[in-house]
């Protein structure tokens, strides 16, 4: 299959730290972009900021919000976002700064699960679906 008959457009943005294996930051769809997974690298550096789960929760959204922005959407065009945790016990922290980052006339569909570990054993890892900006 050529690049022009491919249905999608990948999405890719300088701001955010390059995936770490055999897929693309995100997809765009039909007026849809689907972010994969988001951890808290230091796009520059490629290391994982340390620091407590608020700390991670903190940089994977900057990470999640830097490839919205490439895809032409952003911050208010969230539809869902599935949650990641190594640790449930981390879900109230982690909510608070999601509520302070994401905070909005509405909210958007939200799923957090407890996994049993996530690459390079960081603390939370962000995925979303967004509508692209028209």
């Amino acid at each position: 299959m050529s690049a022009s008959e491919v249905p999608y457009k990948t999405v890719f943005s300088p701001d955010a730290p390059k995936a770490i294996g055999p897929y693309s930051p995100g997809t765009i769809h039909n007026g849809v972009v689907y972010l994969s997974g988001c951890i808290s690298f230091i796009p520059e550096t490629m290391e994982l900021l340390r620091g407590g789960i608020e700390a991670e929760t903190e940089q994977t959204l900057k990470n999640l919000f830097a490839n919205l922005k490439a895809a032409n959407s952003g911050p208010s065009h969230v539809l869902k976002t599935t949650v990641f945790l190594k640790d449930m016990n981390d879900f109230d922290k982690m909510n608070a700064v999601f509520e302070k980052v994401v905070l909005r006339p509405y909210k958007p569909a939200r799923s957090a699960i407890e996994i049993a570990r996530l690459p390079r054993d960081a603390l939370v890892e962000i995925e979303c679906i967004a509508a692209v900006k028209e």
